[in-house]
């Protein structure tokens, strides 16, 4: 990801900050905010922190495990790095799309081909993708009310967010398993992306599917020759969403309140995350807060529900958005570093496979 781009978004994120910090406390003082505040349990916050801990640390052991099974001995510590790059810039690109090439880009720096880089954030995204979806729609089928809770704006971006993620879900998963299909359907959309010219290079295109394709189908082998590790990575995932969808729990026993149960808290967090993350606003930023004030008044109540949303995002985006900041800049700067040291090397450079770092 280049300066400009960078500065670009981050130029962004903070437009929609300001408008969305304006708008949820343009009807609270300052001072009531404070004293509503000051009633938080810290070590309830800790635990909402240590929860988003668990999330960007559950991605990094799926990253050391597919990575591993491709023959690259990477430790856990390199991999956290890659997840908090990801992180950082998924949280300041439209729809989360920059943070997976930016993690293969240091991935290669670290002698690890972008081909093994790419397909281990491919495995990573279809099993979140999946886990996503039946995670929301198993909450809407146990707890409908909550869905009814939503209301129509809300229920239509949850369906929005259903018909994409479903969509991408199926998508990938027919790229693995099903290539022939695949490349008639991807085939065919192309043709008519090309006639309408919303394509205008239909060679330059196709060669770009062709090789994507053949990322799916390496994925697809992996997977058969490694059924266990897929099993492995879901659970990872869901332990991974719980966590994240676990945060508003945290924040709501902070505020000294009783009497919901934690899964509809946990359910209504899953439906929200789902109806928004498709959004293209950088970190869904005034969707999510949007989407927070609406389904979870329901147990925080109309007098909370604005301080809820600041200290539930502030722990589940806003804080780890610095974090990951600071270590996605240490990151940079040790590969930068490393190359430095690589092209000062006074004898030949040989080729060199997978490392132990």
């Amino acid at each position: 990801m280049d300066k400009r781009k960078s500065l670009v978004g981050i130029g962004l994120i903070l437009a929609l900050m300001a408008f969305t910090g304006y708008m949820l406390l343009r009807d609270m003082s300052f001072s009531r905010l404070a004293s509503t505040l000051r009633q938080l349990n810290p070590l309830w916050l800790l635990v909402g922190l240590g929860m988003m801990f668990v999330f960007v640390g559950s991605e990094a052991l799926c990253s050391r495990i597919v990575l591993g099974r491709l023959g690259h001995k990477v430790r856990y510590r390199r991999c956290l790095g890659y997840s908090f790059v990801g992180f950082y810039v998924s949280s300041i690109t439209p729809s989360s799309t920059g943070g997976q090439p930016a993690q293969v880009y240091y991935m290669s720096k670290d002698n690890i081909p972008a081909a093994h880089g790419a397909l281990n954030m491919m495995l990573i995204a279809v099993c979140y993708q999946a886990v996503v979806i039946v995670y929301a729609l198993a909450a809407a089928l146990t707890h409908f009310y909550l869905v009814q809770n939503l209301g129509s704006g809300l229920g239509l971006l949850l369906l929005y967010g259903v018909v994409v993620n479903g969509s991408l879900t199926v998508g990938m998963l027919s790229l693995m398993f099903l290539p022939n299909a695949a490349r008639k359907l991807t085939g065919g959309v192309l043709k008519l992306l090309v006639k309408v010219r919303i394509i205008r290079n239909g060679d330059k295109a196709r060669q770009r599917l062709e090789k994507q394709m053949e990322e799916y189908h390496k994925g697809a082998e992996c997977v058969k020759k490694n059924p266990g590790m897929m099993v492995g990575l879901v659970l990872i995932t869901i332990i991974q969403l719980t966590a994240l969808f676990s945060i508003p729990v945290a924040v709501y026993y902070a505020f000294g309140l009783s009497g919901a149960s934690p899964l509809e808290i946990i359910a209504t967090q899953a439906l929200v995350t789902l109806a928004v993350a498709n959004l293209p606003l950088p970190g869904a930023v005034g969707a999510s807060e949007g989407g927070f004030v609406t389904a979870m008044a329901l147990f925080f109540g109309s007098s909370l529900v604005t301080p809820a949303v600041l200290v539930s995002r502030g722990i589940s985006f806003y804080s780890f958005l610095v974090i990951s900041a600071i270590v996605a800049l240490a990151v940079h700067l040790r590969t930068r570093r490393q190359r430095r040291m690589e092209d000062s090397t006074p004898y030949p450079k040989q080729a060199r496979g997978p490392i132990a770092t």
